[in-house]
């Protein structure tokens, strides 16, 4: 029963043409037409987000929680049907969608339960001293307040979690941020039911209707024109480099800069250590091959680049994966784009003079498929030839060999922005673990030791971010508690009666939350 209209501000809208997903399990158009998004649509959702912006920054955190926990428990009633519509539209199995629903609701009430604790307020209080001399010192107060409207883009490997309601959406909702949602193109019809999810739980709670807006895609001038509108205050993004630097170009360029959260690429280089590599070789390539799979490498942490020393330790692995990796036939990818640009990198990486192939990709993959691949490469050849650093979206990776320990250390050093950053080890690598600290701190937003990147916590300790261009603002992160400073600003008021203060630095503080008065933390009562 999809209707394929935007949702905007309370109202099912068409537009002026229509698009069909594909279903890339079959290759065949799926029935439902959704209408094409337009820059005067845009128009429309951003001017009723500002309408509603101050009352729902304004609102009590309590409140707020309330909606978001409600957005969750409608995302749950509708599981059976989000379920159906996404396999339909992403070729994923269903059971990997039921978790991924089950990550998108636990992170909407994560929020809900950190905007009442009250700490991200991050509320700082010192009393007037009157007396001070040489000058008296007035009260000051500061505390963090609302954006205003944030444009949310969903992406196309999570049509759950970061797509309609998915933690882009929660941490601005939570920071009291309307929303306006530019769908992905991908999976519009998961869209759409998450969107009517959104819509009963702001007819439950009582929420202003243009709090949230869901704009359906179909031409890149809906999103250039969600980030160029100068009434939206800040944009979250995740997808292709390409994609996302050219909205991050225009974000930096009106009239009013404003911030582009974007994430966009990512090797998520995997150091092997050699006593690790000595002891087991072949089960640490039996986990790569899962965590490479895993979601036919169609995780943004995805562990496409492997860093060894050459020898027989590092040929056991690669024997091991590639048998493994061997029995994977082509699978499904989320679209015939994806799956294309997958074909031409693993193509041009099979053509490249200074790349081996350990595993080529099956030339029969269909239009939506793609198989495992393994290549493999020296370390100088790596450094002299940056495009075999590309990105490979999809379940290949490149292994680099480096002739010495030190020489992957050297390496370690000159990598480019990462999400995450590997190290397995056992107690005999800790003096080379220890000396590559320092250049994946520089690098990359996580660091793990003997895990894998595939997966990734929603929690108050977790980044999910890193130097450019894993993201367009390192000091970021889009999952976790810390997501929320994104849509935020510190606001300080001076000598202001006490009436007239926010209720998170009112003296009484009646929302009992942490506060740093006069420099000591005063906890809740």
């Amino acid at each position: 029963m999809l209707s394929g209209q935007h949702y905007i501000a309370g109202e099912w809208l068409n537009g002026p043409d229509v698009f069909q997903a594909d279903s890339p399990a079959t290759g065949n158009k799926l029935p439902t037409k959704f209408q094409h998004g337009t820059e005067e649509l845009v128009d429309q959702a951003v001017t009723a987000a500002q309408a509603c912006a101050e009352e729902f920054a304004a609102m009590l955190p309590a409140k707020r929680a309330e909606f978001l926990r409600a957005i969750a428990d409608e995302i749950d009633a509708r599981g059976d049907e989000i379920t159906e519509i996404g396999t339909l539209e992403s070729a994923l199995p269903a059971a990997r969608l039921t978790g991924e629903r089950g990550r998108t609701v636990g992170q909407l009430r994560f929020f809900a339960d950190w905007i009442e604790e009250g700490s991200w307020f991050e509320a700082r209080i010192e009393t007037a001293q009157p007396d001070r001399q040489p000058l008296p010192k007035p009260d000051l107060r500061v505390m963090n307040k609302a954006l205003g409207p944030i444009g949310v883009f969903g992406a196309s490997n999570f049509p759950l979690a970061f797509s309609t309601a998915g933690g882009d959406t929660a941490s601005a909702l939570a920071a009291g941020c309307p929303v306006v949602f530019k769908g992905h193109a991908a999976h519009p019809g998961t869209s759409e039911v998450v969107a009517k999810a959104i819509e009963a739980a702001v007819a439950k709670t009582g929420m202003p209707k243009g709090v949230f807006s869901l704009i359906h895609g179909g031409t890149r001038k809906v999103g250039q024109a969600l980030v160029a509108h100068p009434l939206i205050k800040a944009v979250g993004f995740t997808g292709s480099t390409g994609g996302g630097r050219a909205l991050f170009d225009i974000a930096v360029s009106r009239p009013e800069p404003i911030p582009f959260y974007g994430e966009l690429g990512s090797n998520n280089p995997v150091f092997l250590l050699p006593k690790a590599m000595g002891e087991k070789a072949t089960e640490i390539a039996k986990g790569w091959v899962g965590s490479l799979t895993m979601g036919v490498g169609q995780f943004c942490t995805n562990p496409g680049l492997l860093i060894a020393v050459k020898g027989a330790d590092l040929d056991a692995f690669v024997d091991t994966a590639a048998s493994e990796l061997g029995q994977v036939g082509g699978t499904a990818m989320l679209t015939d784009r994806v799956s294309s640009a997958y074909h031409d990198v693993t193509d041009a990486m099979s053509k490249h003079g200074k790349v081996t192939c350990a595993l080529k990709r099956r030339d029969s993959d269909g239009k939506f498929e793609g198989s495992p691949a393994i290549f493999r490469t020296t370390a100088a050849d790596w450094k002299a030839n940056p495009e075999l650093a590309e990105e490979m979206f999809g379940p290949a990776g490149i292994i680099v060999e480096c002739d010495t320990v030190d020489e992957m250390i050297a390496l370690s050093a000159t990598l480019i922005g990462q999400l995450t950053a590997t190290v397995h080890m056992v107690d005999g690598d800790s003096d080379v673990a220890g000396k590559l600290r320092p250049a994946l701190e520089k690098c990359a937003g996580r660091i793990l030791i003997n895990g894998w990147p595939t997966g990734v916590e929603v929690c108050h300790s977790m980044v999910h971010g890193g130097p450019y261009p894993a993201s367009t603002d390192s000091r970021s992160t889009s999952v976790g508690s810390l997501a929320i400073k994104r849509f935020i600003r510190p606001v300080s008021y001076q000598a202001f009666p006490d009436a007239l203060l926010p209720a998170a630095i009112q003296d009484a503080n009646p929302l009992n939350i942490p506060r740093l008065v006069n420099g000591k933390w005063q906890m809740p009562s």
